[in-house]
């Protein structure tokens, strides 16, 4: 399995478990939002895990913690893809 791939799925396993879990809610709501507008399973978790993926960014390229404001408003803006 290629970086890419593996980090995908990594990405896609945090998704994964913040629907189980519930935390934060507004990843739920924001899938079962996506869903409602005509998004299938994989697309729905894909926009998401776009908004974790620029989290993670900052995380690993300048030790920033995970700023819950700005992934909350990014899964808001969903379908448009988060440039913040």
């Amino acid at each position: 399995m290629e970086a890419n791939e593996i980090v995908k799925a990594q990405i896609l396993e945090i998704v994964k478990e913040q629907l189980e879990s519930n935390d934060p809610p507004e990843t739920k709501t924001t899938y079962e939002r996506l869903k409602r507008e005509g998004f299938n399973d994989s697309q729905a978790k894909q926009m998401i895990g776009q908004c974790v993926s620029v989290e993670l960014f900052d995380i690993l390229k300048y030790g920033k913690s995970f700023d819950d404001i700005r992934y909350i408003y990014n899964l808001s803006k969903l379908p448009e893809e988060p440039f913040d």
